[in-house]
């Protein structure tokens, strides 16, 4: 079962996704609030209560405290983490960049249809991540093209523990293909790439696919627009 969080300042957006959810033979929404404040309270009894939620829909503008502090907040430190699903009306919110930079598995936009909620959330809490992947590099890359690139020197540094098949990888998940679309441009069977993006992980301490994207781009491995 998929214990889920909503959080939004909007009742009505509260309520209608937590029916959606609630819906759901393999969904269960355990907690909502209306702030980033009240999220990370909900999120502290329900750990204590010994029922972690495995997802957290995340508002981005809300009072009190909004969606990027609460979400950098709920996933720093030791403890268990939820996995964080950013929600905003629309791609190009300024404040998404940041939360995926924070720790956040992707994000949703608010108008999308029932059955991509619900796949999302899915998806999410299998431990994937950088939801509809076109979307969020083409919002990640603009972003990035107004701010500066690191330095040339520190970019080895960076990037120096991956094998050159390991960065080939890393590019091409930048980009936005799947484990699929990387196996069949690299001719690898699909269970090398895991392993290789797996590795990537791992070697770079990274959470997941988002922000393996966000550093390849600020670390210049791919340019915005590239």
């Amino acid at each position: 079962m998929i214990r889920v969080v909503l959080v939004d300042d909007q009742e009505m957006v509260r309520e209608g996704f937590a029916a959606l959810l609630g819906a759901q033979p393999d969904i269960e929404v355990v907690g909502t609030a209306g702030d980033g404040a009240a999220a990370l309270r909900t999120h502290a009894e329900l750990v204590a209560a010994g029922r972690t939620p495995d997802v957290v829909l995340m508002d981005v503008r809300m009072p009190v405290l909004d969606g990027l502090e609460a979400t950098r907040t709920l996933l720093a430190g030791d403890g268990p983490h939820p996995r964080v699903l950013v929600l905003t009306t629309f791609d190009l919110d300024d404040y998404v960049y940041d939360a995926l930079r924070a720790g956040a598995s992707g994000f949703l936009l608010k108008h999308a249809p029932a059955a991509e909620l619900l796949h999302a959330v899915r998806v999410v809490a299998a431990g994937d991540a950088l939801l509809a992947p076109a979307v969020t590099r083409r919002l990640i890359a603009d972003f990035v093209a107004a701010r500066p690139v690191a330095p040339a020197p520190t970019r080895p540094q960076v990037l120096a523990a991956l094998t050159e098949r390991e960065a080939e990888v890393l590019g091409l998940v930048a980009r936005g293909l799947s484990n699929t679309e990387i196996a069949a441009s690299l001719v690898l069977a699909e269970q090398t790439v895991k392993t290789h993006v797996s590795r990537v992980l791992t070697k770079l301490g990274l959470r997941d696919r988002a922000q393996a994207v966000v550093l390849a781009y600020e670390t210049g491995l791919v340019a915005p627009g590239s």
